[in-house]
């Protein structure tokens, strides 16, 4: 089996388990336990949608955006009112 054979089995039996839960709940009630299960249940369900999204496409490697940093320095008016991190104000001396 493929990746996206594994996860499309899973999310059809997660699937299954929330409909049991959902009957459960319906039987067992407003308990501390069952608001564990359906926690537990919803967490695996957020869990694996997050791995789905994580996973390569079936298609090939999702590629990542490149962000290009040019190499020019930065303009100093950027820093220009800015202070030294534990140093203080340039005009001052630090403590």
């Amino acid at each position: 089996m493929s990746l996206h054979d594994d996860l499309t089995s899973v999310q059809r039996r997660l699937d299954d388990l929330m409909r049991c839960v959902g009957r459960l709940d319906e039987h067992a009630g407003q308990t501390l336990d069952m608001r564990r299960v359906r926690s537990a249940a919803d967490h695996l369900r957020d869990s694996l949608t997050l791995l789905r999204e994580s996973v390569p496409e079936a298609t090939g490697r999702r590629v990542p955006e490149i962000v290009s940093i040019p190499d020019a320095p930065y303009d100093r008016g950027l820093w220009a009112d800015a202070e030294d991190e534990g140093l203080g104000s340039p005009h001052r001396h630090a403590p």
